[in-house]
């Protein structure tokens, strides 16, 4: 079957459901959402249900608008207060750690065919452009497994994992497009070259997107729209215009949105609940199509020529690249050994390896579907080996906490602009020691009582209710009041 204008839209929503279908057992058994999201499309595709689809440009559009998207959503989650502990530590992973990883392991590529039986025949350059593809990481796989276990992560692994997910596909970008026009070009691989191409790229799209974030904020802040429903619509345009306009004037593009994202999400910002919230679902959405499509691009019969060779990059990646990227990029920094290990597990390959091994074949690069087929194989490996057992990985490490709360048991917000924040407290004996009356407690000035949660009751306070022991409450104070309000105690007169 092929797509058509009048089936396109059923067959999209078809898969669509159906992988939302499938992934909901995926949770039981600790599967990573986006790789049975990739199976999905496999199973559907020219070697399994029959639909063809074989555009690389198109799978390359569509990975390129998602990925722009969940980099600039990823940016607005990332907060400056968690990752300020980590900076230092997570661009070295981000940056030092990607070209000591496509460094170790474009030798390994190269030399793989003298030091084994398995013939792979690239060049110097061929090697290091397969080894760059795959060499940034994807978080969103390790949060979705991790939350939907209820597991959180000790020593600020989570920030940092956030922040190096978030900053390693624009260096990886860097280096496979610096590569893809080296080979194209055939030109003599140039360490010199090769690194003005980064920095270049780098700082051109690190500063464009400084000034596009903070422009971001201001227009948001200040258009006045009449309908809150187009903010977030707005948003999405500017993340696009950002994207675009950046790689326009050779910079890169994500690193552009990912870093508008960090600006948008760290400044007050108009509407930001809904903004949000239409990204979560956004996000999922575009991760769940561009999975879907690079599924149904790939045709699983081509890859059983690869399979030996890209089983065994895939796996000194896992065992040898990683850890000693990992190890050598921290070695500077006070970071406990376990922490380490379990950072050189949690290196996952996503959707963006294959988006950046369409490069190559776009290019007319010879061996350029050998070397998309050995990243599709190396991403399937690295998902279902290391994604399976993470969870595992951090306990057996003792890395795994209880996973901090998100929100209200009230499921209220507020929007930012009231400069006006939520809290919540569970009352106890000690609290209730000096009276069980709203009036007996001494709260700061400026915070009030909205609502009192009593078992499954919601119950609104007056001056007559009596309070009881694990009643929670919902306050609510101006910002300066809530460094006060944070603990119980210190209410108490």
């Amino acid at each position: 079957m092929t797509f058509t204008p009048e089936n396109i839209f059923f067959l999209g929503a078809v898969l669509i459901f159906a992988s939302i279908i499938i992934s909901k057992w995926g949770y039981r058994f600790g599967v990573p959402t986006l790789l049975l999201f990739l199976f999905t499309g496999m199973l559907f595709g020219s070697d399994g249900l029959g639909l063809e689809f074989d555009s690389h440009e198109d799978a390359q559009l569509i990975g390129m608008l998602s990925l722009s998207v969940i980099l600039f959503s990823g940016g607005m989650d990332t907060k400056f207060r968690d990752i300020r502990p980590v900076l230092v530590q997570g661009l070295t992973l981000s940056t030092i750690g990607v070209m000591l990883t496509t460094g170790i392991t474009g030798l390994l590529i190269y030399y793989l065919s003298e030091w084994t039986r398995l013939d792979i025949g690239l060049t110097l350059s061929m090697s290091m452009l397969l080894a760059a593809t795959v060499s940034s990481t994807d978080s969103a796989s390790v949060f979705n497994l991790l939350r939907s276990q209820g597991i959180g992560l000790k020593h600020n692994l989570r920030p940092t994992l956030e922040l190096e997910s978030g900053s390693n596909d624009p260096m990886a970008y860097v280096l496979t497009i610096a590569l893809v026009e080296t080979i194209v070009s055939a030109g003599e691989l140039s360490g010199l070259g090769l690194a003005s191409k980064i920095v270049g790229q780098l700082a051109v799209g690190g500063l464009l997107g400084y000034l596009s974030g903070l422009a971001l904020v201001w227009i948001v802040n200040h258009i006045n729209l009449p309908n809150a429903s187009l903010y977030p619509v707005m948003v999405l345009s500017t993340i696009l215009i950002i994207f675009t306009f950046t790689d326009m004037l050779n910079g890169n593009g994500y690193l552009a949105v990912y870093v508008a994202g960090l600006v948008a999400g760290n400044n007050k910002l108009s509407y930001r609940r809904e903004t949000n919230t239409f990204f979560q679902g956004i996000t999922w959405l575009l991760q769940i199509v561009m999975f879907l499509t690079l599924g149904l691009l790939a045709s699983p019969s081509d890859m059983l020529d690869v399979l030996l060779v890209a089983i065994a990059i895939g796996l000194f990646m896992m065992f040898v690249a990683r850890p000693l990227a990992v190890f050598l990029c921290l070695q500077p920094f006070r970071v406990p050994f376990k922490a380490k290990v379990f950072l050189s597990w949690v290196g996952l390959r996503g959707a963006v390896p294959i988006i950046f091994a369409t490069y190559p074949v776009i290019a007319g690069i010879e061996d350029a579907h050998f070397l998309f087929n050995v990243v599709f194989v190396i991403t399937l490996l690295s998902l279902s080996i290391q994604g399976t057992t993470i969870a595992t990985c951090a306990r057996w490490l003792g890395m795994a906490t209880e996973e901090s709360k998100e929100g209200n048991e009230f499921g209220i917000e507020l929007p930012e602009e009231l400069g006006s924040r939520l809290s919540e407290m569970t009352l106890t004996d000690e609290d209730l020691v000096y009276g069980n009356h709203l009036a007996d407690m001494h709260f700061p000035e400026g915070t009030l009582v909205m609502m009192i949660k009593r078992g499954n009751s919601i119950i609104v306070p007056n001056g007559r209710l009596e309070l009881q022991k694990g009643d929670v409450l919902l306050t609510i104070a101006q910002e300066e009041n809530t460094d006060n309000a944070t603990s119980m105690p210190s209410w108490h007169g």
